[in-house]
């Protein structure tokens, strides 16, 4: 399995209490970043483009911590620029580790190896490695040869010394599917917990413009490389969110689903797009005009996007929504592990097992809560 059993029911958990309460826009996770600065200049991100006073901003763990409180979601992501770059990142971590939150820390991996003695192993926290495949493309993307090395030596170090480590896979046009499917084979032979995948997003700063893909080539490349996939895969995300990389399920953006604070504020409307910001996650989901954003809203900037951070939360929501959108995600989860015929067969024992209208009765008992060198350089 690829994200513990108590973490999937604290998230459970999180999802049925906000629509117990009548919430239909709630945030999932916390997108943190600490900082913008970065060790690398990859070609499709737009991140490390601003001036180099930016660059070395940061936030103060209090600060961190105070949007946490505010945002109340049960994860919290930190990507960047480069986390470890950041000096008060493992008294951040281990702020957040204390408050119960499953910390995803997003690293390019090229410092792991040696900042890993600064954390302390937790189930509460993981190490989220970008790599965007085999070697030679990886290398390619983030412009750095070696890169892929040194990041795998690190995920090697980082699961030696005890810690929980995923994947962060970014794709684009030109990608290899076969090439893809084996990069799977190798992640789960070093024994990564579980991978995430996410179509590139049109960064307008991002120096490479030309391989950012459109959502019929989305589909197209996902399908080609999830279809028939093998049981030994793990992947760190909602079944619905990869039914909706294939093109087999239709689901709408959610921005709030997963809001981000930076060294700005609370960024409108969410991670991919900056249409302002909130001096806090109130004022976020109270003055943001979401009916603007999302595929369905004619948003140019928005018309091609089915990146994780908009539509990870919009399967998580579909699945704890309805008995129906249940049923769907288990069915999904079953069809990509097992033939046809023996996932039929586990299906309609969990039917019988289970009729009730109460997703509540699902969860498993026991389980409930336990640039740049000059910039980089400083």
């Amino acid at each position: 399995m690829a994200v513990p059993i108590s973490q999937m029911w604290t998230v459970a958990s999180y999802v049925l209490k906000q629509k117990m309460m009548g919430r239909k826009r709630y945030p999932l996770v916390l997108m943190l970043e600490p900082l913008f600065r970065c060790n690398l200049a990859c070609a499709g991100c737009g991140k490390i483009q601003y001036p180099t006073h930016i660059l070395k901003t940061e936030l103060t763990p209090e600060e961190c911590f105070k949007a946490v409180e505010e945002c109340g979601t049960p994860m919290v992501s930190i990507p960047g620029g480069e986390p470890l770059l950041h000096p008060q990142m493992p008294e951040i971590v281990a702020g957040l580790v204390a408050r119960k939150k499953y910390v995803y820390m997003c690293t390019n991996a090229l410092l792991l190896k040696e900042k890993l003695h600064l954390f302390k192993p937790s189930k509460y926290l993981s190490f989220s490695v970008h790599l965007d495949g085999q070697r030679e493309h990886h290398d390619f993307s983030v412009c750095r040869e070696g890169g892929y090395d040194i990041a795998l030596d690190g995920i090697k170090a980082a699961l030696a010394a005890g810690f929980r480590v995923t994947t962060n896979t970014t794709l684009f046009d030109g990608t290899d599917p076969n090439s893809v499917r084996a990069f799977f084979d190798e992640l789960m032979d070093v024994g990564v917990e579980g991978m995430m995948l996410s179509p590139g997003y049109t960064y307008d700063k991002a120096p490479d413009q030309k391989h950012f893909l459109g959502r019929a080539r989305s589909r197209r490349l996902f399908r080609s490389i999830l279809s028939n996939r093998k049981s030994s895969w793990k992947f760190n995300a909602s079944p619905m969110f990869m039914e909706f990389l294939m093109g087999k399920k239709e689901l709408t953006c959610t921005p709030w689903g997963m809001p981000t604070y930076n060294v700005f504020g609370w960024q409108k409307p969410c991670y991919l797009l900056q249409d302002g910001y909130a001096d806090s996650f109130a004022e976020l989901m109270q003055a943001t005009e979401w009916a603007n954003y999302g595929t369905e809203s004619g948003n140019p900037k928005c018309a091609n996007c089915m990146v994780h951070s908009g539509y990870e939360a919009s399967g998580v929501n579909y699945t704890f929504g309805s008995m129906k959108g249940f049923m769907q995600t288990v069915k999904a989860t079953l069809f990509s592990k097992y033939e046809d015929e023996q996932a039929r067969q586990l299906l309609d024992e969990f039917r019988s097992a289970h009729r009730t209208d109460s997703l509540v009765q699902i969860a498993p008992a026991g389980e409930k809560q336990e640039h740049l060198q000059e910039v980089a350089g400083d």
